[in-house]
């Protein structure tokens, strides 16, 4: 078993790297930390980045980066691998694999924090953030063809503890006393669903949608108040990356005596507000991305099925 400390960073990929970041920083945000014409960093707050961009014809999911806890070396992480069968490469100064469905993992060493870093947020010199930026990246969640496998990977392989199941078709993984640090929702097919940033409260929140909607965005789903992991969500419809970004706040803490919950798959384990998600949710598809756009479901248009992928 290796120990994770948190989530480190997720790697998109998107067509036009320039347009990309300067859209995230607009749209949500974050500070530009590098860029080139091949790939650019941003960041939520004073980590050294939080989201890169890298340039490509197709959108998707680059990697998923977590880092080590003090106590682990890379070459204790790459044994692990080697014992485990993982096939993996040294990659970005740390270690590249692949789960189940293809989608990239970074294994990256531990940062110590400089001085300044160690006291809270709020405690800091200001560095280079805006106000109202997010507070950190704080999960990413992927739709999934193989639950089981992917929880075995997660598990096994990374060390990653599961929190939660809703039913056997959702489950909730933690690294530390986050609900979850990621998850996975069998669906059918594999796909990044969303990446979520941590804000600190509802009113901002508000803040946060009040311009997104102003910046042409909408929401898929939200706010909602979940069952699962209990936080206040809000999901965010991003057309080029074809992913989501969740706004949370008031994520559940774990102690280390958790014992492992099944939640029953029902609209209140979702959503104790109110509404499940409409279809449209859980694709990426032109289709889908109408729907939600002009609420077509809501004016009674059915969603049109998904071409088969």
């Amino acid at each position: 078993m290796i120990p994770l400390r948190k989530l480190d960073h997720v790697s998109l990929k998107t067509k036009n790297v320039e347009e990309a970041s300067l859209r995230w920083s607009r749209d949500f945000g974050l500070v530009e930390k590098y860029r080139d014409e091949h790939r650019a960093r941003l960041a939520c707050d004073d980590e050294p980045y939080s989201l890169e961009l890298t340039a490509s014809e197709t959108p998707g999911v680059n990697h998923v980066a977590y880092e080590l806890r003090r106590t682990c070396s890379l070459e204790t992480a790459a044994a692990h691998f080697d014992a485990n069968g993982t096939p993996y490469d040294e990659a970005e100064g740390g270690l590249r694999v692949e789960d189940p469905e293809g989608n990239g993992v970074l294994v990256m060493p531990h940062r110590e924090p400089e001085d300044d870093e160690r006291w809270t947020p709020h405690a800091r010199r200001v560095g280079n953030p805006i106000v109202g930026h997010p507070r950190k990246l704080g999960h990413v969640n992927f739709l999934t063809a193989d639950i089981s496998e992917g929880v075995d990977f997660y598990t096994g392989v990374l060390g990653m503890r599961v929190t939660d199941w809703l039913g056997d078709g959702g489950v909730w993984l933690r690294v530390n006393s986050d609900h979850h640090v990621m998850a996975l929702v069998e669906k059918g097919y594999a796909h990044i669903h969303h990446l979520a940033f941590d804000v600190v409260d509802i009113g901002q929140m508000r803040v946060a949608l009040d311009h997104l909607g102003r910046r042409g965005r909408w929401l898929g789903w939200g706010p909602t108040r979940h069952g699962v992991g209990g936080n206040i969500a809000s999901y965010v419809r991003v057309v080029e990356e074809e992913c989501f970004v969740e706004l949370y706040c008031d994520m559940e803490q774990i102690d280390e005596g958790h014992e492992i919950r099944v939640w029953p798959d029902d609209r209140f384990s979702s959503n104790t507000w109110g509404p499940l998600p409409p279809r449209s949710y859980f694709r990426f598809d032109e289709a889908a991305v109408a729907s939600e756009r002009e609420s077509l479901e809501m004016l009674g248009h059915p969603l049109p099925e998904e071409v088969e992928r």
